[in-house]
């Protein structure tokens, strides 16, 4: 026979413990709040990347965006995005973004992995860095079943990196439909004011004729 007094989880389960606990003191606290989210820029010029630049995520995320939006300019801080001082890293790149004073946008990603490996987004430095940024920030970590700390507290949370980079910059082909429509509608605005004025000039002629 045993008699349990009490239990406790090991192993992962003190991470998730972890997790929770983080997640639940910095809800309080207000980090998730939508009243303190940053509106996401409609058209950015220069977008930052947080991630490692001979990752998988980096490439997928500039595969996007060149396809999307060539004309825009990235600037990479190349980071850890796992292991020891990870975190130290993400936090430093996503301060030198702010303090650089152009970005517009600032993508912070990685690809899949296990709790583990994702956790240096599950840090509470990280938690902080973004929170206090002044660049609207979007997470793209891990896979789409994948959440960390850092996707509550973003501005924007992308299932993906290339879901992230989708997010952050409109398509080209969709830019130009817009303008597209909107040149049409000028146009429009144009003739009928044209019209007006023809009309008005009419009438006039009309009244000096009568008049005579």
């Amino acid at each position: 026979q045993l008699k349990v007094l009490k239990m406790e989880s090991s192993g992962i389960g003190d991470l998730f413990r972890l997790f929770e606990e983080l997640k639940n003191s910095l809800e309080k606290k207000g980090f998730f709040d939508p009243i303190n989210k940053k509106i996401l820029p409609n058209y950015p010029k220069k977008i930052g990347l947080v991630t490692s630049g001979s990752s998988a995520a980096y490439k997928d995320i500039t595969n996007v965006i060149n396809r999307r939006a060539p004309h825009i300019n990235l600037f990479l801080c190349s980071v850890k995005v796992q292991g020891e001082r990870a975190a130290e890293e993400i936090v430093s790149g996503i301060e030198l973004l702010n303090q650089y004073g152009l970005i517009d946008l600032i993508i912070v990603a990685r690809g899949g992995g296990s709790i583990e490996d994702l956790w240096p987004f599950n840090e509470e430095i990280v938690a902080h860095a973004i929170f206090n940024s002044n660049v609207p920030i979007i997470t793209g970590v891990g896979h789409e079943i994948d959440f960390t700390i850092a996707d509550f507290v973003a501005d924007f949370r992308a299932p993906t990196p290339s879901a992230a980079a989708e997010i952050a910059v409109p398509n080209k082909k969709d830019v130009l439909k817009n303008l597209g429509s909107v040149q049409n509608r000028l146009l429009r605005l144009v003739e009928n004011q044209f019209e007006q004025a023809w009309l008005f000039i009419d009438k006039l002629e009309s009244r000096v004729a009568n008049q005579k």
